[in-house]
């Protein structure tokens, strides 16, 4: 992940209010995406797994979810699916190790923003994020 994310420049006016829930099994990936988007001014709320995601009951408060594909217990597809179960259609980016075509494309169908490739390009991922929580989807 470049941490820099050249070309993106933090207003904290504009995304202050915003929160971030990131699903991840990896302590690296939560620690570098957390530390990466509240220096861009979002508010981040970083989990484990699908079950603690749930168990904090966050998914009303949350504004954006940056979802691992392939989680212990419940898969971030399973996730997505029981938020939409619920009639939550919060934004989703699917982050993955494994990028395999036909998780991409069950990915996308089901309305995902993206479908990305670890190690993530910081630059594209925080394009991603303002652009959809700005209303604009053509990034």
């Amino acid at each position: 992940m470049n941490p820099s994310a050249k070309g993106a420049e933090a207003n904290p006016n504009t995304c202050q209010r915003r929160r971030i829930s990131i699903v991840d099994d990896d302590p690296s990936v939560r620690r570098s995406l957390n530390r990466l988007l509240q220096s861009f001014g979002y508010t981040v709320n970083a989990y484990e797994s699908a079950e603690a995601f749930l168990a904090a009951a966050v998914g009303n408060e949350t504004d954006f979810l940056i979802l691992d594909v392939h989680l212990p217990g419940r898969s971030g597809l399973q996730l997505q699916s029981d938020l939409h179960a619920d009639g939550n259609r919060l934004p989703v980016i699917f982050i993955t190790a494994f990028d395999d075509e036909q998780t991409r494309i069950k990915a996308m169908k089901s309305g995902a923003i993206e479908f990305l490739r670890k190690p993530l390009d910081s630059e594209r991922l925080l394009d991603l994020v303002r652009s959809t929580l700005d209303g604009n989807q053509d990034v």
